[in-house]
Parts: C-alpha cells; sequence; structure tokens
C-alpha cells in the first residue's frame, strides 16, 4: 500500500511549478497504447521513439533485443527516460506473450494484405504498436500473432518512413482521437501515485538519505 504522507512530505521538496507540471503531465498519460520496437538496428531511432512516446503521452515502452542490445541515447531522448516506463525483453516471443496477457491487441506497422489506414484504425481496443529493424521490417513471428495490420497513407515516390517518424504520426493521430473519445484512456489513481513515487525519486537530490530521515523521525 502507498504511504501517502510519505509522498507528500517528499513533494515538499519540489517546486510548486513542478508539482504542477507533473500533474498535468499525468492526467495525460495512458497505457491504453503501447509501442515496441524489435531490434532497431540504429539507437537514434530507438531513442527518438521513446522520446515521441513521451510527447504524446503513452507511459510504456518495450524493446526487444534479440539480436541488437542498446543502451539509451540520452542526447537523442531529451530525458524522455526518466519518465517514460521501459521493458526490456531478450526474445520477440517473450514480449508478444506478455503484452497479450496485459490485454494488448499486437498491431504490426507495415503493409499487408489485410491492413487498415491510420485514419481508419479502431482505437477502442488496448494496442501495441510493433515497429521493425530499419531494413529487414518486423520479424515473422510478430507477423503471425499480429491482431492487425496498419499503414501510413503515402502518396510520394518514397515508399517508407523512418521508424521514428512512423512511430510520431502514428502515435499523434491515435491518442489525439483517445482523447476526444469516452474511453477510460487515463492512469488509474494507483498507478498516478506510483508514478509520482517514481518521479519524485528520479527528481530529488540525496533521496534515500531525505527517506531515512523521514522513518527516523515517525
Amino acid at each position: 500500500m502507498a504511504d501517502l504522507a510519505l509522498l507528500n512530505y517528499l513533494e515538499t521538496f519540489l517546486t510548486e511549478n513542478r508539482k504542477q507540471r507533473f500533474e498535468n503531465v499525468l492526467e495525460n498519460r495512458t497505457k491504453h497504447f503501447t509501442v515496441a520496437t524489435e531490434d532497431v538496428y540504429q539507437l537514434h531511432n530507438t531513442s527518438a521513439v521513446m522520446r515521441s512516446c513521451d510527447v504524446f503521452g503513452v507511459q510504456e515502452v518495450s524493446i526487444v533485443e534479440e539480436v541488437n542490445s542498446k543502451s539509451i541515447d540520452r542526447e537523442i531522448a531529451m530525458g524522455a527516460q526518466k519518465w517514460v516506463d521501459l521493458k526490456r525483453y531478450h526474445t520477440t516471443k517473450e514480449c508478444i506473450k506478455d503484452l497479450k496477457g496485459n490485454g494488448y491487441q499486437i498491431v504490426a506497422t507495415t503493409p499487408h494484405v489485410n491492413d487498415c489506414e491510420l485514419m481508419d484504425f479502431d482505437i477502442t481496443k488496448k494496442a501495441c504498436f510493433f515497429f521493425g529493424r530499419e531494413t529487414e521490417g518486423l520479424s515473422q513471428h510478430v507477423l503471425d500473432e499480429a491482431d492487425s495490420f496498419l499503414k501510413i497513407p503515402m502518396v510520394g515516390f518514397t515508399e517508407s518512413l523512418n521508424i521514428s517518424v512512423s512511430a510520431a504520426i502514428i502515435l499523434q493521430h491515435v491518442t489525439s482521437k483517445l482523447r476526444k473519445s469516452n474511453i477510460e484512456w487515463q492512469l488509474t489513481a494507483d498507478e498516478i501515485i506510483e508514478k509520482r513515487f517514481d518521479w519524485v525519486r528520479k527528481t530529488i537530490k540525496n533521496y534515500d538519505a531525505i527517506v531515512a530521515h523521514y522513518k527516523l523521525n515517525l
């Protein structure tokens, strides 16, 4: 059970502007949609996807590192790694099993015979948007396990987009529609408290010492 008294005490070490910022951001956070990247080779692409998730209010990102293992590029992520929850997986199979177990449909972001255009995508179901490697695209396992296929309409000579650009376009569209809908898309009260603790911990210097002092004086 969350110690709200401790949380309120810790938040006294934040400025009023910072506390208000946390509140405003959390009001717009969602787990209704999430994103997964599969063995993306270029580090800046994964980092940029994470940044887009933060910008558009998507709280969780899954990264499959079956072939390529990376560290987040802090310069590209622009601090997003502090505010977005990153889940790392060694295999695509493990990632998809976890996502489906949490009620997500798997959306392969790739043209397919049964694909759906972005404007027609059904936002009512929880969904994880999968993005694959820059050259090879998504693995066969993702394609086999996908519940739907999504494409961004294109009318130029170029037939593909960088994955970080694709992620930004998709997330901007679906989250905008989500916020205009009657769907219960926001974080739960418990999830908000959990994030307040997490973000306070990542913000306050000497966090452990402050908590220890608080408990000592109970």
